[in-house]
């Protein structure tokens, strides 16, 4: 008796396609990023030497975890610096790319282009062009500090915080801030795009509303912009802090590149897993209190 042979329908049919065209992405993450991952996590627990034909593997347990923590002079230097600037640039770059949003999602002449223009960074850092910023520079944009190059000497930060009286970490932290501003509007460009595609979603029949009720502007982001763009924020500060992390401008990381450039797989290993087990930890952190106490109370 035959089988009768059985149509498929649209969804199978999407699902075929969809399998077909995710197969070569699949494959890559395979090869290219869990591999290695994997790879990594057992040099971080071993010794390995380069030898003719591949690379020596002992295991020594947390001995390389021990080095680096209790033996390394620059190691925990490398730690506070990373962090510190993972936690002071994840506010800025979110409280500024939402601010930017908010001003290119007004109706205004030339908004199309002044919109191109805050995406043009994630462009060029992906090309050539950055290599020969970074070359004119002599280093990254980190490096460029509001106060010499971009203003040429007319405006001093640390005069305009002696004025206000600012003393200790909050002058520091207002310096280091102004200082990397350039750095971090840089940062802004795909966060700027998710934000307004979130501005763009929020229903205008709530300002009518809100306007009839005679809300301010202050009163509209508060109790309908901002709780419509819980979504979307979430969204935006896991990936500011994905990309934070593993910036290749950050000390640590710059540091740790220049290691295994050497040779020195084994330590290098393990200074990245402890320092992505931090940052991930809080990572964690920042997304359950913001889950618990924003997000439960705006739904």
């Amino acid at each position: 008796m035959k089988k009768i042979k059985r149509n498929r329908g649209i969804t199978d049919l999407k699902s075929r396609y969809g399998y077909l065209f995710t197969t070569h992405w699949i494959i890559g993450i395979v090869i290219f990023f869990a591999l290695p991952l994997v790879q990594s996590i057992i040099y971080s627990f071993s010794k390995a030497d380069v030898v003719a034909g591949g690379i020596k593997i002992t295991f020594m347990g947390l001995d390389n975890y021990k080095q680096i923590l209790f033996e390394d002079p620059n190691y925990e230097k490398w730690l506070k610096g990373s962090i510190t600037s993972y936690l002071y640039s994840l506010p800025i770059i979110i409280l500024l790319s939402m601010t930017l949003a908010l001003i290119l999602n007004q109706k205004f002449k030339g908004r199309l282009f002044f919109r191109a223009l805050y995406f043009l960074p994630v462009i060029i850092s992906t090309g050539a062009v950055i290599n020969l910023i970074f070359k004119t520079t002599g280093s990254d944009m980190s490096d460029v500090g509001v106060s010499d190059a971009l203003s040429a000497n007319m405006i001093s930060v640390d005069d305009i915080i002696k004025l206000f009286n600012i003393n200790g970490a909050v002058a520091k932290y207002i310096t280091s801030t102004i200082s990397k501003i350039f750095d971090l509007v840089w940062s802004c460009g795909i966060q700027i795009v998710l934000f307004l595609a979130g501005l763009q979603s929020v229903p205008s029949s709530f300002f009518e509303a809100s306007k009839i009720e005679g809300a301010t502007k202050w009163e509209e982001f508060w109790f309908i912009t901002f709780p419509m763009l819980s979504r979307v924020t979430l969204l935006v500060t896991v990936f500011t802090m994905v990309e934070l992390i593993t910036s290749e401008r950050t000390t640590l990381i710059k540091n740790v590149y220049s290691m295994m450039r050497t040779g020195n797989y084994d330590e290098s290993s393990a200074m990245m897993w402890f320092y992505f087990l931090i940052c991930g930890g809080i990572m964690g952190i920042i997304v359950f209190l913001y889950n618990r106490f924003l997000m439960k109370r705006w739904e």
